[in-house]
């Protein structure tokens, strides 16, 4: 391994594209992109890859937004203002400028097609390019190490899956010495991984390229007039054509568990259920390893609270999470996710949510299995997610039940 001093680590530019419009996960998407969707309570997507740079020591990091973009760019810059340019270090926000022609940016590739100034004009040896709306924890400094040591033009990492539920995924196809032979969305048939039989190997949207090799073969298929909007369909194909040196690496897990973590969250019900898993006994995705912080931004309210009264007014919460400067008092809550600034009034009862910050709950309602958006006020003796057929003409319900309420609606008694 390099040292956290050494040039590969200045020699490194990252490039996250954060530009995803997310519409599986409307209405959550709404208002916002989906690597500014809320996540765990007090996290947005996009702080586990941008925790993953941090902790990897990468610090020179440009995230490339188009999608309603607003939610995004101010929590990049209450929570992530930490670099010093002074040091060569930074974080810019870069949104479509239209810099080639009139397109905004029509694909992952395209979108670094037209920001090849970024990492020209910085004199970058690599470029490491990930994407803001995946959950995991990986040490980026072993992958570019791996990807040296080999010597390649583009490294993909790449997480195993089992063979009969690969054809879900693009599946990359290797040899024995893990060069890529070939890249397949959803194949019918998956190649297997030469060394694990039964498995196959998933492209995880983690790349890492030659400075000089990406921008050459940008330009190059520019110039051919070849279609390079998408790095899956498009790039990884030429290049693998092209007899250029492409290689897979097998996903390391900074999550310490048993089964790797990585989570692509593309749907409501996906998001509910990875959202769930937190407050289980032994989640799967481990948010409180101190070798491996998770940084956010950090509202500056006091801790949560809960409060009793006299009688059946008793402030409970089992089995949840409860940000900073929310209060339970006199209601019930379990298995659930309250978000910051929450308030829980008098014989209410929550169970099985994630309540957004900022919500507000009044006396003797009821939720259960919902999602609730940032800035809501639910009415006193209001029920969400115990009528199916009524709550279907209100709100979104998933194909699972789950009744997601979007930000600032207005309930009515």
């Amino acid at each position: 391994m390099f040292s956290p001093g050494s040039s590969i680590l200045r020699e490194t530019i990252t490039v996250i594209l954060a530009g995803g419009q997310g519409e599986r996960l409307y209405p959550l998407t709404a208002v916002r992109s989906k690597p500014a969707v809320p996540f765990g309570g007090k996290y947005r997507i996009i702080d586990f890859a941008l925790s993953n740079c941090l902790n990897s020591g990468l610090r020179r990091i440009y995230v490339l937004t188009q999608y309603k973009s607003d939610s995004l760019n101010m929590h990049l810059f209450e929570a992530w203002s930490i670099f010093n340019p002074e040091l060569g270090e930074f974080i810019y926000s870069v949104p479509p400028q239209r810099k080639m022609n009139n397109d905004w940016y029509l694909g992952t590739a395209n979108a670094i097609y037209q920001n090849l100034n970024l990492f020209s004009d910085k004199k970058a040896k690599w470029v490491l390019i990930l994407s803001g709306d995946h959950i995991y924890k990986m040490d980026y400094l072993k992958f570019i190490d791996n990807h040296i040591k080999h010597d390649a033009d583009l490294s993909m990492a790449c997480i195993e899956v089992p063979k009969d539920q690969a054809s879900r995924f693009g599946i990359v196809g290797i040899d024995e010495n893990y060069n890529v032979q070939s890249f397949i969305e959803k194949p019918p048939v998956p190649p297997e991984i030469p060394d694990k039989k039964g498995y196959s190997f998933v492209n995880m949207g983690i790349y890492v390229f030659k400075a000089s090799v990406l921008k050459d073969v940008l330009l190059e298929m520019e110039s051919k007039k070849i279609k390079a909007l998408d790095f899956g369909q498009d790039v990884i194909p030429y290049m693998v054509k092209s007899n250029l040196k492409v290689i897979a690496f097998r996903f390391i897990d900074e999550n310490k568990k048993v089964q790797p973590y990585w989570r692509d969250i593309g749907t409501l019900d996906s998001y509910y259920a990875a959202n769930m898993d937190l407050i289980s006994v032994t989640p799967e995705f481990n948010l409180y390893d101190s070798e491996w912080p998770l940084r956010t931004y950090q509202y500056q309210y006091p801790p949560a609270k809960t409060v009793s009264h006299e009688g059946e007014r008793v402030g409970r919460t089992l089995n949840s999470l409860v940000c900073d400067g929310t209060i339970v008092s006199g209601g019930l809550v379990e298995r659930s996710i309250l978000g910051a600034n929450v308030r829980i009034n008098s014989y209410s009862y929550i169970t099985d949510s994630i309540l957004f910050h900022n919500v507000w709950v009044g006396r003797h309602a009821r939720i259960r299995r919902a999602i609730i958006d940032k800035n809501v006020f639910i009415p006193e003796g209001y029920e969400i997610g115990f009528d199916p057929e009524e709550d279907k003409k209100k709100f979104t319900v998933t194909e699972t039940g789950i009744v997601v309420i979007p930000k600032n609606m207005v309930l009515k008694d």
